[in-house]
C-alpha cells in the first residue's frame, strides 16, 4: 500500500545519467513508496533491452549530428527523446505496482489541458488514434517501474530521420519496433509546454494518490552509484554487446567492379565474414574476412582493420579507398 509519494525532477538532459540515475530510483525505492521522476533527454534515440541498435537506428547520422544511442532496462521499442519530450517514470515496490492509477496520472494530467487521451492497445496512450505517449516497463523481481514519453513538441522529422532504418540488409533474431501514428500534444494546445506539462503531473499525481508529493532530497543520493551506472548505461557492452547475433550485408557496384561483403554479427562484434568481387584484383578482397574477422562492427573500426592490409599497389589502394567510403556510408 502506498503511504507516502514523492517526486524528482532531473535538471540535465545527459541520457546516462538520467538512466542511472532511473535505475538507482528503483533501487532504492522504500516500502509504501511511489516516486514520480521527471526527465528529458537531449537528441538521444533509446532501445529496448532487447533491441538491435544497427535495426533500429541511424547510427552514423545520429553522432554525426551530436546525438546519442543508449539502451534502457525496460522492453519495448525504440524512441526518439528531444527537449520537446518529456519521459514519466513511476518507481514503486511490486506488489505496489498499479499500471491502471499510474496511468490515472497521465491521462489526467493530459485531460487537464482539454486534450481527450486515453488508454490504447497494451501500452500506448493516444488522442484521436495518434501516439503522443509510448509506455515500458521492467520489474527485477522486487522492485518495478513504469515509464513513457510525452511528445510536447517533438522535432518529428529528426525523429524520422534517425529511427527510420532500411530493412533489407539485416536479418537478425531480436525485437523489432511497432512504428504508430504520431502526435504533438501542443497541436492540441498551444498553451501546453514542458513547464507546464511538469506542473500538471505533480497535480495530477497528488490528486489520484490522495497524498502531497514530497521532492525527494538530493542529499540522501549516493552519487557514486549514479556515476556507476552512468558508465555502464554509456559502454560499449551495454549499448552494442548484447549476445544477439544478425547477418548484414553491404552490396555496390563501382569503377571497379561489384563488391559484397557478408556479415554474421555476434554481440557487436564480426566473427564471420565473406567479401565477393568481380575486381580483376583478387588479392585485396581475398583479405578482408581474415581482417574483418573479430572487429567491431562499427564503421571506424572497420575502415582500420582496411588500412591495415599493407598492398603497395595502386589498384588495391582504389579498391580499399572504394570500400572505405561505402563503410562511412552505411551509417554502421
Amino acid at each position: 500500500m502506498i503511504n507516502h509519494i514523492k517526486y524528482i525532477i532531473s535538471g540535465e538532459y545527459d541520457p546516462y545519467n538520467n538512466l542511472a540515475l532511473e535505475e538507482y530510483l528503483v533501487n532504492h525505492v522504500e516500502q509504501g513508496e511511489c516516486v514520480l521522476y521527471l526527465w528529458q533527454n537531449e537528441k538521444t534515440v533509446v532501445i529496448g533491452k532487447n533491441q538491435n541498435p544497427w535495426k533500429e537506428c541511424r547510427i552514423k547520422e545520429l553522432k554525426e549530428d551530436g546525438g546519442k544511442l543508449v539502451r534502457r532496462l525496460s522492453g519495448g521499442g525504440a524512441v526518439f527523446h528531444d527537449l520537446g519530450n518529456l519521459n514519466f517514470t513511476f518507481v514503486v515496490n511490486k506488489e505496489d505496482y498499479d499500471l491502471e492509477k499510474q496511468l490515472k496520472v497521465i491521462l489526467k494530467a493530459v485531460n487537464n489541458f482539454s486534450i481527450p487521451a486515453k488508454k490504447t492497445g497494451r501500452n500506448d496512450i493516444t488522442v484521436e488514434g495518434r501516439k503522443f505517449s509510448g509506455n515500458a516497463f521492467y520489474s527485477d523481481g522486487r522492485h518495478s517501474y513504469h515509464h513513457g514519453t510525452l511528445l510536447i513538441h517533438v522535432d518529428m522529422e529528426n525523429m524520422s530521420k534517425y529511427l527510420n532504418v532500411s530493412r533489407d540488409k539485416l536479418v537478425l533474431k531480436g525485437v523489432e519496433s511497432v512504428k504508430s501514428r504520431v502526435v504533438n500534444l501542443s497541436e492540441y494546445n498551444d498553451s501546453l509546454n514542458i513547464e507546464t506539462m511538469k506542473e500538471a503531473l505533480i497535480q495530477a499525481f497528488s490528486q489520484v494518490y490522495e497524498r502531497r508529493p514530497i521532492p525527494v532530497e538530493s542529499s540522501c543520493m549516493d552519487y557514486e552509484e549514479i556515476e556507476e551506472l552512468s558508465k555502464k548505461y554509456s559502454s560499449w557492452d551495454w549499448i552494442f554487446g548484447k549476445k544477439m547475433e544478425f547477418n548484414y550485408s553491404i552490396e555496390k557496384r563501382l569503377e571497379w567492379g561489384n563488391i559484397d561483403i557478408q556479415f554474421h554479427v555476434q554481440a557487436g562484434v564480426v566473427k564471420e565474414c565473406m567479401a565477393y568481387s568481380d575486381a580483376m584484383d583478387i588479392w585485396f578482397i581475398s583479405r578482408i574476412p581474415d581482417y574483418f574477422k573479430n572487429c567491431l562492427f562499427t564503421a571506424e573500426s572497420l575502415v582500420r582493420r582496411l588500412k591495415e592490409i599493407d598492398s603497395g599497389d595502386p589498384v588495391s589502394d582504389t579498391i580499399r579507398k572504394g570500400i572505405i567510403n561505402i563503410l562511412k556510408e552505411e551509417g554502421i
